[in-house]
């Protein structure tokens, strides 16, 4: 069978034919991303965000650059708490904002205790540099391999907007096997970082 990717024969549009495992791409029914432009106010409940320095342990993938969490980073919601699982960026944004795509989004993974995930959305655009992605950048392996242990530090609670409220929805795994029954919190204020460091592919 062939490999998922973001092009070619493993194309996000077959994906749910690649294997059955794959399935819910295809037929799913709360799926990610969406279009966030059209949102209903209401109270969408909070979230909180318990992050810690982390030692930086970074990794490509093959389809993206992925930091790996130790313990002691989380974000609550709703009263459960989600641990930290690793973060990763998209380019360009995955979810829309009123039909529009920012040039990068970074996704942070959390599970609970019980195994539900949530997971939190950042659009980043064009800007000032920002010192915890500066980090992140200086460190990206251009290779696909096993994860690095770099012998740094990174600031994760940099990488969160200081104002504005989210979207919340419930919504599925962005990647294959695409599985549903997310919490999703995607940030409505963007971050700002330093063009000439951005990570070209998605």
């Amino acid at each position: 069978a062939a490999q998922w990717s973001y092009e070619g024969d493993g194309n996000p549009e077959k994906w749910g034919e690649l294997k059955s495992d794959f399935k819910m791409c295809q037929l799913g029914l709360e799926q990610t991303p969406i279009d966030l432009g059209n949102g209903i106010k209401g109270d969408v409940g909070s979230v909180d965000f318990d992050y810690k320095l982390l030692p930086l342990r970074i990794l490509n993938n093959g389809h993206t650059i992925q930091v790996n969490a130790g313990s002691g980073c989380a974000c609550e919601i709703g009263g459960t708490r989600y641990e930290l699982l690793q973060f990763h960026l998209h380019h360009p944004s995955e979810h829309l904002l009123a039909g529009k795509a920012f040039d990068l989004e970074c996704h942070f993974v959390h599970k609970s205790d019980v195994g539900a995930l949530a997971v939190t959305g950042v659009f980043i655009r064009p800007g000032a540099a920002n010192p915890a992605l500066k980090t992140f950048f200086e460190s990206m392996p251009a290779k696909e391999g096993p994860e690095l242990k770099v012998g740094s530090s990174i600031d994760i609670a940099g990488i969160l907007p200081k104002t504005g409220g989210y979207f919340r929805y419930m919504g599925s795994l962005t990647t294959p096997p695409c599985s549903e029954g997310l919490t999703w919190t995607v940030h409505k204020e963007p971050i700002e970082a330093s063009v000439d460091r951005w990570w070209p592919r998605h």
